[in-house]
């Protein structure tokens, strides 16, 4: 909660640009080693909470397996949330019934990273583009044609690929689709899974491309989910640094690249590439692997790979320390 008090507590302009505010939320899993006697779950997320600004990029990275994913559907409810809250434009989610919040999710949507497995491969391009009318019934016959040829030539293809199969489509090609997809209800919000991990990279540039022009056109606010640091650095504002269902550091892309503060950030910021040996940094090696998130470490999280890790990181888990006005770090060595 103290992440978002102080940006609440920030005045005027940002205040009133909040779109989203998530509090404490937290995802638990059942584990498959549970029994009735001793129930296990893994804590894919716990007690996270930030804001994202009207209009922005948010960022967010982190090695696999950390929870990125499951916090990107867990706030628009694709998965129930275990506890806390996600307020959307000033509405609680968890206060909608289900009818409601089916109608509510007309203003946010999905960009699912494997473009192959997320289009019905047994029908066409323009069945998929028109599941979401259909669905929330929106526009006439007429109407919903014509918007889904517009989206379709919006995101680089046209109305030849109405006809055609996903099979039928590069990666790149259906990934377009998954993004007219997303556009065709008018969201607020798009949450891009690792939109762009499963593409070349010459294609991965292409999409990026447009997706910083939809966001122009659109008016729309993004949540980027990705692995790539480079890929985080190029298209967002804000940039959350999640590890073992925990974010560890917060700040503007600039903060986050040029003065990274918490261990396992400056890890991560060490191994992007550099064509420029002036820029190159010294590359920081973590030892051992990510602890189970069925039975995470006490204190710090990271304690177990930190090389600068003290006896209060094994027993005290450090909170989000506000360091600067968009910056802030769960690390000991800041308190």
């Amino acid at each position: 909660m103290q992440q978002v008090n102080a940006f609440a507590n920030k005045a005027g302009k940002e205040q009133t640009a909040t779109l989203v505010e998530v509090r404490n939320l937290k995802k638990y899993f059942r584990s498959q080693s549970s029994s009735a006697f001793h129930k296990q779950y893994i804590k894919a997320v716990d007690d996270v909470s930030f804001n994202i600004l009207r209009g922005e990029t948010f960022g967010l990275v982190g090695e696999s397996g950390c929870g990125k994913s499951t916090l990107g559907r867990a706030m628009i409810y694709l998965h129930q949330p275990s506890d806390g809250k996600v307020i959307f434009d000033g509405q609680e989610l968890q206060e909608l019934k289900p009818q409601e919040l089916k109608n509510f999710r007309k203003k946010m949507q999905f960009i699912f990273q494997d473009p192959s497995a997320s289009l019905n491969p047994r029908i066409n391009i323009g069945n998929i583009l028109l599941e979401p009318f259909r669905i929330h019934r929106v526009g006439s016959r007429q109407e919903r044609q014509e918007k889904i040829k517009y989206l379709l030539e919006r995101v680089g293809l046209s109305a030849y690929h109405l006809s055609c199969f996903p099979h039928e489509l590069s990666g790149g090609q259906k990934q377009r689709v998954g993004i007219a997809r997303a556009l065709a209800l008018n969201p607020q919000l798009i949450i891009c899974d690792e939109a762009v991990s499963a593409l070349d990279v010459s294609i991965q540039a292409q999409v990026i491309n447009l997706l910083e022009d939809l966001q122009q056109d659109f008016s729309l606010t993004y949540m980027f989910i990705s692995h790539d640091l480079s890929v985080i650095h190029h298209i967002s504002d804000r940039i959350a640094v999640m590890y073992l269902g925990k974010i560890v550091e917060l700040g503007n892309h600039q903060e986050i690249y040029e003065q990274t503060l918490h261990p396992y950030a400056q890890a991560l910021i060490s191994a992007i590439p550099h064509t420029e040996l002036d820029h190159a940094k010294e590359r920081i090696l973590l030892k051992g692997d990510v602890p189970s998130p069925v039975d995470p470490p006490l204190g710090c999280r990271f304690h177990t790979r930190c090389a600068q890790a003290t006896t209060k990181c094994s027993m005290e888990e450090p909170n989000l320390k506000h360091i600067s006005a968009e910056h802030y770090v769960a690390c000991h060595i800041y308190a």
